[in-house]
């Protein structure tokens, strides 16, 4: 259900004061921002997207990280929406023409392959 604390950055991913951290105004995470060109700069290739509005936010973000040729990942049980029919149909069409979308187990296994390899 929707509610005030839908939208509240979980303790367990809280950012720590290391970490990078954007403003943004739009509801792409890309648009008006240097999000793109810091990801460049930092060589990354895979983009993890999360937050609440899957049927706004999240797809504006995951389209523009795909044209910006990143590989959009959406984790499912950590994206939300209002409608729940409009966050059933985002997810199907983001997985048929955008991102991949994958479950929070599924990018746990695929983060911690990176790890391995590292």
């Amino acid at each position: 259900a929707w509610d005030e604390h839908a939208c509240q950055i979980d303790e367990r991913v809280r950012p720590q004061p290391e970490d990078y951290i954007i403003q943004k105004e739009n509801a792409s995470a890309f648009n008006s921002t240097h999000l793109g060109g810091y990801l460049i700069e930092q060589r990354v290739d895979t983009v993890l997207i999360t937050g609440c509005s899957t049927s706004a936010c999240i797809r504006a973000t995951a389209t523009d990280a795909k044209s910006l040729r990143f590989r959009p990942i959406v984790v499912r049980e950590c994206v939300g929406d209002r409608s729940a029919v409009a966050h059933l149909f985002t997810l199907f069409d983001l997985q048929a023409r955008f991102a991949d979308v994958r479950s929070i187990d599924e990018v746990e296994a695929y983060l911690s392959g990176l790890a391995s390899a590292a």
